[in-house]
This record gives structure tokens, C-alpha cells and sequence, in this order.
């Protein structure tokens, strides 16, 4: 039996960090992405696992995201596990009515454009693989039912990749492909600030969706694997 194959966006710090240490403890193949190829290598050193391979990766780029995949291809026959983790810009300084939309456009280029890219260009990878699935973290903060005013950017670009999550559930559920997004709650890390629960918890979610049987949910938003209103 084939080692399984993650791929972490955004993995050399906070929740994307912790969930390859939670994965590569369950024995896969974890793929530790960060723009700066030093700092996923430190990543690695950090969580001192055998499973874990650094890897450059800055998903607003089209041709950093082909030269990553052509790595990948060179390291596994398939990837089981893509998981849309990195995102910018919680912008709490501005409100919708006053909000720099260059600010915006850069977090709906890697909140949502990003993760987009990285599905479209590893699909032929998922799709040599029996067991591969999409997780898409998002918050719960930015439900439409809980939604405001504030942190515009951040905001837009996480419901936008819920709905991302749904045209995506849909059209690969086809395949055989579930796609949910994940709620990891309010986590103490550099973009939620102290008080949060441990990221330890936070990541438990994000790896429950990453591994459940494959006639699981599908389309679906969760948090601690239960399902939450969008």
C-alpha cells in the first residue's frame, strides 16, 4: 500500500504548520509549502518528520504553481489530500465603506484565485488517486448569516471561497471527489491573535476532513466535524 500524499498551502506556520505535524503522525506524505523555500525547510526541520518534503510555493503565481507541480509529479504518482490553507489580509483596520480595494484584490488573489489555481493545476494528480479529496479552510466568522461590516477583504474572499467549495463539490462529487470547506474556530495564531483555543485543536477539524472515508460529506462546511450554516 502507497504512502498517502498531502499538499499544505501555506504550511510553514500556524494552523497549516500544525496540521502537517497532525498528518505526517498519521503516516502521510506531507508536501510543506511556503513562498520562501527556507522558511518551509525550517518548517521541516522543526517538526523533525521523515514525512515531511519543503517545497517553494507562492499560489498567486502561475508559473511558481507549474514548476511546484512538476515537483510534486516527480516525488509521488498521486496526491490523495490538497489542502487550500494560506491566506492574507484579516483586515480588522477597515470597513466595507472605507476599504482600500487594492488591499482586497490581493486577498481574493490568494484567499480564492490562489486556491482555485492550486485545484486546477493538481486535478490530474487528485484524479490518479482512489481517495482524493479537496479541504478548503475558511471561518465561520464570515458566514453570510453572521455577516457585517468589518474586515471587508478577508470577508469577501472567505465567502467567496465557500462558494468556490460548493461549484467545485458539485462538479467533481462526479468524480468521486468530495470538496468541503473547515471552520478551525478561533485559533491563537499570528492572524488571530492571542485568546484563541489551542491550534492544536483548531487543526484537528482541518485534518478530520482530510481523512474521512471517502463516502463522506461532500460540499459541506465544518466545524470540529460538525456541520455549520455557511
Amino acid at each position: 500500500m502507497s504512502q498517502p500524499v498531502a499538499i499544505i498551502t501555506g504550511a510553514n506556520r500556524g494552523l497549516g504548520k500544525e496540521t502537517s505535524r497532525q498528518l505526517a503522525s498519521l503516516g502521510y506524505k506531507v508536501f510543506v509549502t511556503a513562498r520562501k523555500l527556507e522558511s518551509a525547510q525550517q518548517t521541516v526541520e522543526d517538526l523533525g518528520s521523515k514525512n515531511l518534503i519543503p517545497a517553494q510555493l507562492d499560489i498567486t503565481d502561475a508559473d511558481t504553481v507549474g514548476r511546484f507541480v512538476h515537483f510534486v509529479n516527480r516525488e509521488a504518482q498521486s496526491v490523495d489530500v490538497l489542502i487550500n490553507n494560506a491566506a492574507i489580509h484579516y483586515d480588522t483596520w477597515q470597513n466595507v465603506v472605507d476599504a482600500d480595494l487594492e488591499t482586497v484584490q490581493q486577498a481574493m488573489d490568494t484567499n480564492v484565485f490562489g486556491a482555485w489555481r492550486m485545484v486546477q493545476a493538481l486535478l490530474p494528480l487528485l484524479r490518479q488517486s482512489p481517495k482524493a479529496r479537496i479541504v478548503n479552510v475558511s471561518s465561520g466568522a464570515v458566514a453570510l448569516h453572521n455577516m457585517g461590516g468589518s474586515t471587508p477583504a478577508y470577508s469577501m474572499s472567505k465567502i467567496a471561497l465557500n462558494a468556490l467549495t460548493l461549484m467545485l463539490a458539485n462538479q467533481l462529487g462526479q468524480e468521486g471527489i468530495p470538496v468541503n470547506a473547515v471552520c478551525p474556530g478561533w485559533v491563537a495564531t499570528d492572524m488571530g491573535g492571542t485568546g484563541g483555543r489551542p491550534i492544536e485543536e483548531g487543526a484537528k477539524g482541518i485534518v478530520w476532513a482530510a481523512t474521512m472515508d471517502q463516502d463522506g460529506p461532500s460540499g459541506g462546511f465544518f466545524r470540529d466535524g460538525q456541520r455549520i450554516d455557511w
